[in-house]
């Protein structure tokens, strides 16, 4: 993937492979849009709901319940589509230990997150990734992605109130691909 122009006019070069992880240069906007998505990531998977029962609280065991929202259930899919039941139990067993690993990766972005140049350990990297895939993921629930993304936003015209939210999508998709390639 080419080089994009960020919203300041400078090229953002996107991750880079080092002898010890990855780098990338990020200016200011950029930090103060990855801080703030991140935030938002950390507040959507708070923790889940919890049984009342006692030794489900300490375990960690939660709720059976599909989430309402879109974004949580594309964040926590249903492991059995066609089994609500065995969805259910899955969940239930499991969904309190996805959210914690989701709020380490968002809190490990957030606690490495400057502007300037970055260097990240190969597993800071690795959290980066599945954080910005958790961001992606939220952002196109929001905005009913589809695959023709790339063709809506260069037909959008910059004064459509969507394009800023768009073009970021495309962002986190650059740095998304960029990161993957940088750690393999």
């Amino acid at each position: 993937m080419a080089d994009q122009t960020n919203e300041n006019g400078g090229m953002s070069t996107g991750f880079r492979s080092t002898s010890e992880g990855v780098s990338i240069h990020l200016d200011p906007g950029e930090v103060s849009i990855l801080r703030s998505l991140a935030v938002q990531i950390l507040g959507l998977i708070e923790p889940g709901a919890t049984g009342d029962d006692p030794l489900e609280r300490a375990l960690g065991i939660g709720s059976p319940a599909a989430p309402s929202d879109p974004v949580l259930a594309r964040l926590f899919p249903s492991a059995y589509g066609d089994d609500e039941e065995a969805s259910a139990e899955f969940r239930r067993y499991t969904e309190a230990t996805l959210r914690d690993a989701k709020r380490a990766d968002a809190t490990t972005l957030l606690e490495t997150l400057a502007p300037g140049q970055l260097e990240l350990t190969v597993e800071q990297g690795q959290a980066w990734l599945r954080a910005i895939n958790d961001v992606r993921l939220a952002l196109g629930v929001r905005l009913e992605v589809t695959e023709e993304v790339h063709e809506e936003i260069a037909e959008m015209p910059e004064d459509d109130p969507r394009y800023p939210a768009y073009v970021t999508y495309d962002w986190l998709t650059y740095l998304q691909d960029t990161l993957v390639r940088a750690l393999w």
